[in-house]
């Protein structure tokens, strides 16, 4: 790992094992906000030669937290989705992220998808970071090609999740 990812990862994991409420979130947040931009990051993780829509650059042994680089080529739409039992930040480098926020109307039932309506849409640009809690169901928009780095409260390859609809 390059130095600015391990300064990031080791003050996010003081953080996080100190305060892991939303005040501790907020926190790591701010932190990602300056991480994105760093030349190191964009050059090492995010430059010319990465191509991977799901890289892990760093899972944290003790608390489980992941930095994922994401390089998305061309428009990609996501469905309104939570991440299970975890937080997620997503945090922008290149590029621009239309993102929706979904209050949820009916909660996921016995295999049947919960209902959603959006709540609130804005835009995230490079050096913008933004925090979801738990539970809280988002979908990003991307009409060109992005870059982001995104942390996730554990690594979500390894979960099952809920399905969410439009009510």
């Amino acid at each position: 790992m390059g130095q600015v990812l391990d300064q990031f990862a080791a003050e996010c994991h003081d953080i996080l094992k100190q305060d892991s409420s939303d005040s501790g979130l907020e926190k790591v947040r701010q932190g990602l906000e300056k991480f994105l931009v760093s030349d190191e990051v964009l050059n090492e993780h995010l430059g010319p030669n990465a191509d991977s829509e799901r890289n892990i650059i760093y899972e944290d042994a003790e608390l489980g937290f992941c930095i994922i680089a994401h390089v998305y080529k061309g428009p990609k739409e996501s469905g309104p989705h939570d991440h299970g039992p975890a937080w997620a930040i997503y945090g922008q480098a290149k590029g621009e992220t239309k993102m929706n926020e979904y209050d949820v109307l009916q909660a996921p039932a016995d295999g049947n998808p919960g209902k959603v309506k959006v709540a609130k849409t804005y835009s995230m640009t490079p050096g913008v970071a933004v925090a979801y809690g738990v539970g809280k169901v988002h979908s990003p928009t991307r009409t060109a090609s992005t870059h982001l780095i995104r942390m996730e409260g554990m690594n979500m390859g390894k979960v099952k999740r809920d399905k969410f609809e439009m009510a």
